[in-house]
């Protein structure tokens, strides 16, 4: 049982990643981070092409902007993640203390 808990939480924690990826406003966060620092990227690393004959390199281009979609999408899934354990070992703590208490005072 123990065994099969463990090799199940890794998969449990990837199914709960993916969806703070795609919900909880995730990706809309993400396209507009992408499209500040995109442009900003793709002007500074296709300035020739921009302001000259030079052509555009639009493969560079779409990966400028899939790169900060990306880091922003992992950051807030990884801090969401992180929130959620801290969450839910402050809960532990206080169903312990509580069922502790409860059993010095003969409840159980």
């Amino acid at each position: 049982m123990a065994l099969s808990r463990r090799l199940l939480a890794p998969i449990r924690r990837c199914g709960e990643a993916c969806q703070l990826a795609v919900g909880h406003g995730t990706p809309w966060r993400a396209v507009k981070l992408a499209a500040v620092v995109g442009t900003l990227l793709t002007v500074i690393n296709q300035w020739e092409a921009i302001t000259t004959d030079t052509p555009m390199n639009w493969l560079k281009v779409v990966l400028t902007y899939c790169v900060p979609y990306l880091v922003s999408t992992y950051t807030s899934v990884s801090k969401d993640l992180h929130l959620r354990r801290e969450a839910q070992a402050v809960e532990l703590v206080v169903y312990e203390e509580n069922r502790d208490a409860g059993v010095r005072q003969g409840w159980e």
